[in-house]
């Protein structure tokens, strides 16, 4: 419950962000309040360039969720695609989906994202493709587990035997009752992804300038760390809030959909 209240506070932020922002997180930029600390007029304090920090981060909110939301998604289509049919058809298609998926889970995420970078260029676009297609190899094998043990179960014998194909019987039979643990995943992939796009936008690849980006005030805020901190401070700490929130809400969820935990309570 707590993680999903954070996590629904931090969507309504983002939903709301024109109405909540104070100020424009870009437009309203003036030099004369550069670097203010926070006060009444600026609660978390101004930027370098006089921009008011709490304005940014809560269109900041926007565009990580969204790149945390997407990616995920397209990880997770990717993922119980490739392990939905590995589980059920077997054979040759499964080695070769096993093979390729152990190729993803040796390669270092962020490595592989920034190769993908260095070849697609920065840009939010491309960041949405290079931490989509990360991270589907984590859902893949749970899918390909479930779906393994799910096959032979009586459910699906049954839809074989009234005609079901191939198809409508993965589709229509097993997914729905394997679903619980690929929530589970995606939901604390979205954190995952979310850190990585600021690990990127940090390192000057994802969203450019003047655009609010946690990552991105993160990378700008370096060379003023110590003469005023409060401008990396505040978006560390919504990345983290961020974060942790959809974590304890993967980890509620998880203890939920286990059946074995529910008997127990």
């Amino acid at each position: 419950m707590f993680g999903g209240t954070i996590s629904l506070l931090v969507v309504a932020t983002a939903i709301f962000a024109p109405w909540l922002a104070p100020y424009h997180p870009v437009d309203d930029a003036n030099l004369i309040y550069a670097e203010e600390p926070p006060s009444h007029a600026f609660l978390l304090g101004t930027d370098s360039q006089g921009r008011d920090i709490l304005s940014r981060v809560i269109f900041g909110a926007r565009i990580s969720l969204s790149i945390g939301l997407l990616c995920q998604f397209l990880n997770s289509m990717i993922g119980i695609l490739l392990g939905l049919t590995a589980g059920f058809f077997g054979k040759w298609w499964d080695d070769l989906v096993m093979g390729l998926t152990n190729i993803m889970l040796s390669i270092p995420p962020l490595i592989f994202a920034l190769a993908v970078m260095a070849l697609l260029g920065p840009g939010l676009f491309n960041v949405f493709l290079a931490v989509g297609l990360t991270n589907w190899s984590y859902t893949c094998r749970i899918t390909r587990s479930q779906v393994l043990s799910a096959r032979s179960l009586d459910y699906v014998t049954a839809a074989r035997a009234m005609g079901y194909g191939p198809i409508r019987t993965m589709f229509t039979q097993i997914l729905p009752n394997v679903v619980g643990p690929i929530l589970v995943i995606a939901t604390l992939g979205v954190a995952w992804a979310i850190l990585l796009e600021a690990s990127l936008s940090f390192l000057g690849l994802g969203a450019q300038p003047p655009t609010p980006s946690w990552g991105g005030m993160l990378s700008t805020a370096r060379e003023e760390f110590f003469t005023a901190p409060w401008i990396s401070i505040f978006p560390g700490v919504a990345i983290f809030i961020t974060v942790l929130g959809l974590n304890l809400f993967g980890d509620g969820l998880r203890d939920i959909l286990d059946p074995h935990m529910t008997r127990r309570r």
